[in-house]
């Protein structure tokens, strides 16, 4: 009779698929997988570092790399003296055409909630001249929105817009229609730019926005033209815990969300 041999290590049953995998990678994709399939939905509380250490034969600082890397990617949250637990999903918006976030918001079965916080003429300064292509102190509007899901302030949209090339925009009714779905709806543009930054809020924007001055936000800045003119600068503010920014191109040339 042979002996018994030592502890044999375990590797989640669709290891076979990627044998190559670090031991702590191999963890991460059985928890991702279940995610994604939802057999592990949001909230659901997930093995602990010592249950994962019984079940896989690793060590315990691999699965706590396993667990820590998750939470990085916004996958689990762990709850300190309590457990891990599958993360609520990001809203996601797309940086390959104009979103309407009010839609996206609806579209997810929330309550949209929208503020205007300011609306005015204000002279150009010569940064907002740079990027509107205006000379320094010429007449623009500018106005100041917030916007929130369930009662949770999720943008922070701070825009200029040309009025030589949307005369009307002041006189409208946003408390029935926000700017950006005014803008899409009536101002066509043959042109359209976006960039994104990681960024820390100001004070202000930190209050407006209710979070931490600390905690980074997504800043995405677009423009948009016609035939060659700037119609619009917005520069929408996502705190990083509460919103994703990404998208996906078909090979077709056809957008759509990631």
């Amino acid at each position: 009779m042979k002996p018994a041999s030592a502890t044999t290590r375990r590797t989640p049953a669709h290891s076979d698929a990627a044998p190559a995998l670090a031991l702590y990678e191999q963890v991460k994709e059985h928890i991702t997988r279940r995610i994604q399939s939802g057999e592990w939905p949001a909230g659901h509380r997930l093995p602990s570092e010592h249950e994962l250490v019984a079940q896989f034969g690793i060590s315990r600082m691999t699965a706590n790399r396993a667990l820590r890397e998750l939470m990085d990617q916004g996958r689990v949250v762990r709850v300190a003296g309590v457990g891990s637990f599958v993360a609520e999903a990001k809203p996601q918006s797309t940086l390959l055409q104009i979103a309407n976030i009010a839609s996206e918001i609806r579209g997810r079965g929330h309550d949209y909630g929208f503020q205007l916080l300011a609306a005015e003429r204000v002279a150009a300064s010569p940064d907002v001249a740079v990027w509107m292509d205006v000379r320094m102190g010429e007449s623009l509007v500018h106005c100041v929105c917030l916007h929130l899901e369930d009662g949770v302030p999720v943008q922070l949209e701070d825009r200029y817009v040309n009025p030589r090339l949307v005369p009307a925009f002041l006189e409208q009714d946003f408390s029935a229609m926000p700017p950006s779905e005014y803008l899409v709806r009536n101002v066509p543009f043959d042109q359209i730019e976006h960039l994104v930054d990681a960024v820390l809020p100001t004070p202000e924007q930190a209050e407006r926005l209710a979070m931490d001055q600390a905690e980074p936000c997504l800043l995405l800045t677009r423009r948009t033209w016609a035939r060659g003119q700037t119609i619009t600068l917005v520069r929408c503010l996502h705190p990083a815990s509460r919103y994703r920014l990404g998208s996906r191109l078909r090979n077709d040339g056809n957008q759509g969300l990631a």
